[in-house]
């Protein structure tokens, strides 16, 4: 595991007069998955929103690799490497299952008119294969092997969430944000996220970050977890100091022995 990948420092947000993050620092660093747990209203998805670039925050800085992209835009995070799932399904429901995830990589093509189309096209067939074959692969680890042609409109709950899944590490994230993957999952299929983000973190250097209320879930998953409680950070450590911290048992756990 080596440094950050991405680093908030001093992070705040505000709604109207409600402070929803104060001076929020998180580190996420290359090779690890992370938890971001909290009691509801504890601030998760407002930082989501900023890391993601989806919210400027009113106060702090936002670093992806040391450079500083606190102003930069989704796309140009997503472009950079970042990804993100949201709670709420977000899939091209018309479009086939392999269609929604080769979608994810489709931003690597283009370019030149019709002339340097045409001397392209032999780069562009094999970068196509590559592409599908990259697809394939990913389909297969995340328990959708022969489900390519399906229309994602038509899954159930659990197998959505997995094409999401999919289709964010399509593209070799640097950073991937899961906001709730674990959510509708059955039995296996929850061993099987486990499965395909832990070897994100460990075979392909992708910094993991996921907001999780399946507390089992996130302590058996991640080697580091960060407590939010009304916009601060109440705790960070391993899952079993977060789970000796006696202020997470009183704020989030629900017991104070």
């Amino acid at each position: 595991m080596s440094g950050y990948v991405l680093r908030a420092s001093g992070v705040g947000v505000r709604f109207g007069g409600v402070r929803a993050l104060t001076d929020v620092d998180l580190d996420i660093r290359a090779g690890e998955v992370c938890g971001l747990i909290g009691p509801n209203g504890a601030g998760k998805t407002t930082l989501f929103d900023v890391l993601s670039g989806i919210r400027r925050p009113d106060r702090g800085r936002l670093l992806l690799d040391g450079a500083d992209i606190t102003r930069r835009s989704p796309v140009w995070r997503a472009r950079h490497g970042m990804r993100r799932t949201f709670q709420r399904r977000q899939l091209f429901g018309q479009l086939s299952v392999a269609d929604n995830v080769l979608v994810a990589q489709e931003w690597r093509g283009g370019g030149g008119g019709l002339g340097a189309d045409l001397l392209a096209l032999p780069a562009r067939r094999a970068r196509e294969r590559e592409r599908r074959t990259r697809g394939e692969r990913v389909l297969a680890d995340c328990g959708l092997a022969g489900l390519g042609d399906a229309y994602a409109g038509g899954l159930p709950v659990g197998r959505a969430r997995m094409v999401e899944l999919a289709r964010a590490v399509a593209d070799r994230p640097r950073v991937l944000l899961l906001d709730e993957p674990a959510s509708g999952l059955s039995a296996p299929e929850r061993e099987r996220l486990a499965a395909v983000v832990r070897h994100l973190a460990r075979e392909e250097g992708c910094a993991v970050l996921l907001v999780e209320h399946d507390v089992a879930f996130v302590m058996d998953v991640c080697a580091r977890v960060v407590v939010l409680d009304l916009g601060t950070v109440l705790a960070e450590g391993t899952p079993a100091e977060v789970r000796a911290n006696a202020s997470v048992r009183e704020a989030y756990l629900g017991t104070t022995g």
